[in-house]
Order: structure tokens, then C-alpha cells, then sequence
């Protein structure tokens, strides 16, 4: 009984620890481009947007944030393409790409903690990786702060990578960044 019990408390406190350490996003803001590793290894280029408002990490900037930061909260499994989201729950209304006149956060949502002091207040400024129905403006400076994407590669990321998985979002070229 007691080594039953150990062997629970065990796994409860290692199942804190696991998370996807083999994927890494790196986000270039210059390319307006991610990259997706396994293992260390390129399975995936996906065209973004970063925010219209610069660089930093200040509440209430708008800005897109810098450095190292990791996948802490998944959002919209099994959503259509298209799913608005309000306050992270799905509204029941889903929009076609590029519908005029419309910005929400649809499709799917991962939520992002920053792992650096420069980054620290991603997670309370709701800093995500998400999809947009401004489908046009991807590839451009358009957001609000998060990173934005086509709606087909958002659900193919969120499919990928798991709770944990780290984020790097560097103002540097992809080309530069190992």
C-alpha cells in the first residue's frame, strides 16, 4: 500500500515536468516567417504576423514580445477553420477567411508564458499564437501583439506541438538564428 502510494505521489509530481520538449518554434519578426524544429531539425515554415505596434513586452503596448517563451495553455481542438474565440471560448460563430470588416482571434489558440525577465508579462497580457480571418495581411506587421497565422497552418502547428514546447521570437532573419 505505501509503495503504491509513493509510486502514485511520484507520478504526479514527474507529470508536472513533462511537456513538449522537442519542438521549437522560431519567429522571426523581420521574415514575418516561423519555423518549426523537431529534435532540432526544420518540419515546417509558416508565413505570421507580428504586431503592427513594434517590439516589447509592456502592458498595453501592443507590441509583440521578445526572447524565449514556451506553449503554456492550448486552446480550440477540434474547432472549425474559422471559430471565433471571445475571452478564449468559442463564440459558435465560425467566419471565412478574410471576411471584411472583422479582426477576432479564430481557429486555434496557444497561449504563450514568457521564460525571460524581458518577456515576463506575455502570459497576463494574453500574448498567443492564433488564427486570423485577415488572411491578406499575413506576411506584414499586423497584429495586436500576438502572432498571427492562416487558419490551415495554425490547426497543422497545434496538431505538432505540445504543452511546453518552446517559442523563440527574435527581431533577427531566420537564416541567422541556429
Amino acid at each position: 500500500m505505501i509503495r503504491t502510494l509513493s509510486a502514485i505521489v511520484l507520478m504526479v509530481i514527474l507529470s508536472g515536468c513533462a511537456g513538449d520538449h522537442r519542438h521549437r518554434m522560431i519567429i522571426s519578426t523581420t521574415d514575418q516567417k516561423m519555423r518549426v524544429t523537431r529534435d532540432g531539425e526544420p518540419i515546417a515554415e509558416y508565413p505570421v504576423s507580428t504586431s503592427k505596434f513594434g517590439l516589447g513586452d509592456r502592458p498595453g503596448s501592443n507590441a509583440t514580445p521578445l526572447g524565449k517563451l514556451s506553449v503554456k495553455k492550448k486552446i480550440g481542438g477540434g474547432a472549425p477553420a474559422g471559430a471565433v474565440f471571445k475571452s478564449r471560448r468559442p463564440t459558435g460563430e465560425v467566419l471565412p477567411v478574410d471576411a471584411p470588416g472583422r479582426d477576432p482571434i479564430v481557429t486555434r489558440i496557444l497561449w504563450l508564458e514568457g521564460r525571460e525577465a524581458r518577456n515576463r508579462n506575455s502570459f497576463a497580457r494574453c500574448i498567443y499564437i492564433h488564427g486570423t480571418p485577415e488572411e491578406r495581411n499575413i506576411g506584414i506587421p499586423a497584429s495586436y501583439g500576438c502572432i498571427r497565422m492562416r487558419s490551415t497552418d495554425v490547426i497543422k502547428l497545434y496538431d505538432t506541438v505540445g504543452l511546453g514546447a518552446r517559442v523563440f521570437i527574435t527581431s533577427k532573419p531566420l537564416a541567422a538564428v541556429p
